[in-house]
């Protein structure tokens, strides 16, 4: 018997540029029947509420929003905490196959999110089955000593070893190599066809988007304060780590393109760190569904650890080499945890930049009043909310108010994104409400 691996990851159809991919096995034997059937209605709920008219109804907000057309700020949360989650054994897998396992586990998150904590999700009539697509790295791997405070949380604290100290050491880098095993995705969307056929479509789907962030990459391998004293004493040193880097990128993206593995996310996929990227401006002209650019999709970049560095150095070593790689994209989010309110003049030279991420360190009201609208704030409030004792969702109500408030004193566009949900002390119920919550507040403020 044959056993077979194909790519999967966490967020949500995101092909890291830099890492081999994490597999997933099956094999040659059918499907056991129980697992088919514990499969076949989870396929039967997902299909009912793809057909409710909400799809629709918010598919066109999201549209309108992302084209920075008036509407609703809309609201998403990403990157929850499942493990803290279970209530009644929703989330308990009934399957017993591995393949079979990976399929339930995200039918059901997908349900739990419907039934619990909607917002203003969208599910599709579709599911997608993953092309065996494999990266083979980068040479190098993140070595690190963890500390974890519980063992069920896969949220942990690292001390990465340095790999990178000087510019002898740039050489570990190389290019991967991305290759397609067509063969196994055959299979794969066979399974998927056996379980799901008469129940829901079932589509092959290959990389829709990447998570950009080289930086994030850099500190890990070098070390933070090390890199941060490195951007000022040893320029050319950084220079030439971030230009290999971006190189590596962008041959990778050539190897997508040119084996025909990518697919488009202006659907209910994450674009950049946490949003839909619904729109009528991708595909670009020129589209054809059976090769599918770059720049029909959105792309993304962040460096994180530049949240201490000034506007000046950012541009010099973060956008001035991101853009290499934003700009082979239709539209682009950029930013994810550092703060960037004072930094959107910079951003400005992004000519396809249309989200900006607001981090719950970033001061709202300065982006805002520097912002017109040409981009759309991806506002994002602070997780540790969840981890108030008591439980306050007044404080929750009052700080959304406060937030949508600015971005109307502003005219600004903006979007809601919860996440970086590490944990919601246990109460999975905070996270209902404070759905809830933002459904209701952000519905006050319609355009």
């Amino acid at each position: 018997m044959t056993t077979h691996e194909y790519s999967t990851y966490k967020f949500q159809d995101l092909h890291r540029c830099f890492e081999e991919m994490q597999p997933v096995y099956t094999d040659e034997r059918d499907i056991d029947k129980k697992d088919k059937a514990v499969l076949k209605d989870l396929g039967k709920c997902i299909a009912d509420i793809a057909e409710l008219p909400i799809q629709k109804k918010r598919q066109e907000q999201w549209k309108h929003m992302n084209m920075l057309e008036p509407g609703k700020p809309m609201v998403n949360i990403d990157e929850v905490c499942w493990h803290e989650m279970e209530v009644d054994e929703e989330l308990r897998l009934r399957t017993s196959d591995p393949f079979c396992q990976h399929i339930e586990a995200q039918l059901r998150q997908t349900l739990y999110r419907w039934n619990h904590m909607q917002v203003d999700m969208i599910v599709e009539p579709v599911l997608y089955s993953p092309l065996a697509i494999s990266n083979t790295g980068v040479g190098l791997y993140k070595e690190a000593d963890i500390c974890q405070t519980d063992t069920r949380n896969d949220v942990v604290s690292h001390h990465y070893k340095i790999q990178i100290a000087d510019e002898s050491d740039i050489d570990k880098l190389k290019i991967p190599e991305i290759t397609h095993d067509e063969r196994l995705s055959e299979l794969i969307y066979t399974k998927y066809q056996d379980i799901f056929s008469g129940i829901i479509h079932s589509e092959k789907r290959g990389a829709a988007g990447f998570w950009f962030a080289p930086w994030d990459d850099i500190v890990m391998w070098t070390g933070v304060q090390e890199v941060l004293m490195d951007l000022a004493v040893r320029p050319e040193y950084i220079h030439a780590l971030i230009d290999r880097l971006i190189t590596i990128g962008l041959s990778v993206l050539d190897q997508y393109e040119s084996l025909h593995l990518l697919a488009l996310n202006n659907c209910n996929v994450r674009i950049g760190s946490g949003s839909y990227g619904y729109t009528d401006e991708l595909p670009q002209s020129g589209y054809t569904q059976s090769h599918i650019r770059s720049i029909d999709l959105w792309g993304n970049a962040t460096p994180q650890i530049f949240a201490s560095v000034s506007p000046e150095m950012h541009k010099e070593f973060g956008i001035d080499y991101e853009r290499r790689w934003m700009e082979r994209f239709g539209l682009c989010y950029y930013g994810c945890c550092e703060p960037l309110h004072n930094k959107i003049e910079i951003l400005r030279s992004i000519p396809n930049l249309r989200k900006i991420s607001i981090s719950p360190w970033a001061d709202l009201e300065k982006a805002a009043e520097r912002t017109d609208r040409n981009y759309v704030l991806s506002v994002k409030p602070n997780p540790a909310v969840f981890m108030e004792n008591p439980w306050n969702p007044d404080h929750t109500r009052q700080e959304l108010k406060t937030k949508l408030a600015l971005v109307k004193k502003y005219n600004c566009q903006a979007e809601i994104v919860m996440k970086d949900i590490s944990s919601v002390d246990y109460e999975p119920q905070r996270l209902w409400e404070w759905c809830r919550i933002a459904s209701e507040v952000t519905a006050e403020y319609s355009d």
